[in-house]
């Protein structure tokens, strides 16, 4: 099946019929990692799923690609319902001498850090429960620190009038802390053991 490139008209061939069953199969893996690779945010199944043939499990294809980068510094991640590349930890330290490297969560301070973990727990929340968990209220600067790194955003809101706004946290969050979904949070007895969380 061919598509048709919007910007240059040109036909886009998934099928890539033409070649022997292996070479077909490496050159669907390539184009996924190309994919992944230029992409700033996780790529959905469903966008891989366009550059290949119909019935190709992107699944099988994103097994045989991890496979294949076991030996490169960087790995295959799957995180917020897409797929990333993300150098391998051993690398870290390297990087941080040698790259210019944005960090998402480098200047956070352990407080900011706590307010996010609330929201991601109890969300939607409101700065009304965030002052029941912390017993003081949370500024409106520090919520916009959060909303400005695109770490949480606004949340449903009650269809009465004057109803409070709700906070969520966005896939942002979910890319910086390595979660692939809300459900790959710890649980609050890990939280405990880790010291990060009160115990009671």
């Amino acid at each position: 099946m061919e598509d048709v490139i919007a910007d240059k008209k040109t036909p886009f061939d998934r099928g890539l019929h033409e070649l022997l069953a292996g070479l077909r199969w490496r050159e669907w893996m390539a184009r996924i990692e190309a994919v992944i690779f230029a992409s700033a945010s996780p790529v959905p199944r469903e966008d891989l799923a366009r550059i290949v043939g119909q019935g190709v499990s992107v699944d099988l294809l994103i097994d045989d690609l991890t496979t294949e980068l076991k030996v490169r510094p960087y790995e295959l991640v799957a995180v917020a319902d897409g797929w990333i590349l993300r150098t391998r930890p051993q690398f870290a330290q390297a990087i941080r001498v040698a790259a210019d490297v944005n960090e998402q969560l480098a200047d956070l301070n352990a407080f900011e850090v706590a307010v996010l973990a609330a929201i991601a727990y109890y969300q939607p929340l409101t700065r009304d429960g965030l002052k029941d968990i912390f017993g003081k209220d949370i500024s409106r600067d520090l919520i916009g620190r959060l909303r400005l790194r695109d770490l949480i955003t606004i949340g449903p809101r009650s269809p009465k009038a004057g109803a409070p706004y709700t906070y969520v946290t966005t896939p942002t969050f979910l890319v910086a802390f390595d979660l692939q979904s809300l459900r790959d949070l710890p649980d609050h007895e890990q939280l405990q053991d880790a010291g990060l969380a009160a115990s009671g």
